[in-house]
């Protein structure tokens, strides 16, 4: 079986002023080669639902015409961080029709787990969600990142994860994530992750803007994300 690829976890923003009362973040570049430690093979079960762009991965949040594509790892604290400061902007947006939100799911950070490939089990959860109960995909999203485990523990249990799917009202999805349905689906959608200017592999979070991906240090602040779609 030939290694796994070697792949690039970063994230880079640009903020010139005070985001989140006294939160202030400058224009870093974080940068982890990670080797992603590919979930068992097995027969590819697609996810098959309204919400879900099968081909893509994406799981679809609003009908808005433009579209704003986030590519993200649930152990990836960058992403947290990307959702703490851009969320609320970014649901805005999709409320108030400019956009349709695309999660995708990724693992890029299975190997930082301890072997139980938490990245891989909480994407498959989030596909079991948009399934089941579309309209809490981000609900629950929120919900995972609020209790992101961290780097190089072995993060969520999936007894823990449907834990935090019953916090936001998910109900019946025990089978699906005790059973990872589509964990085989999650790492080939991963492996078709773009590449992001500048990047030397696939990262997290990658962000795409009418289907263009950018570089995150091009990213306005959260006040001005709206100024991408004008």
């Amino acid at each position: 079986m030939a290694a796994p690829a070697r792949k690039t976890n970063w994230f880079a923003i640009g903020v010139t002023a005070a985001v989140v009362v006294v939160l202030v973040v400058i224009s870093v570049i974080v940068i982890q080669l990670n080797n992603n430690s590919a979930p068992d093979a097995g027969p590819t079960v697609t996810p098959v639902a309204p919400s879900v762009n099968a081909e893509t991965g994406a799981i679809a949040v609003g009908s808005g015409e433009q579209t704003l594509d986030t590519y993200i790892d649930f152990m990836c604290p960058v992403c947290n961080q990307f959702e703490q400061l851009y969320g609320e902007a970014i649901q805005a947006l999709v409320a108030d029709g400019t956009i349709t939100l695309n999660i995708h799911p990724i693992s890029i950070l299975d190997r930082q787990s301890q072997g139980t490939q938490y990245s891989t089990r909480a994407a498959n959860a989030m596909y079991c969600v948009a399934l089941t109960q579309p309209e809490l995909s981000v609900p629950f999203m929120q919900a995972l990142f609020a209790n992101q485990p961290a780097e190089g523990t072995a993060g969520l249990t999936d007894a823990q994860i449907l834990q935090v799917a019953s916090s936001v009202g998910v109900s019946g999805i025990d089978s699906c994530v005790n059973e990872g349905e589509f964990a085989t689906y999650v790492a080939a959608m991963t492996e078709k992750t773009p590449v992001a200017p500048g990047a030397a592999g696939i990262g997290t979070p990658t962000i795409a803007v009418n289907g263009a991906v950018i570089a995150n240090s091009t990213l306005p602040q959260p006040a001005q994300l709206g100024t991408l779609f004008e």
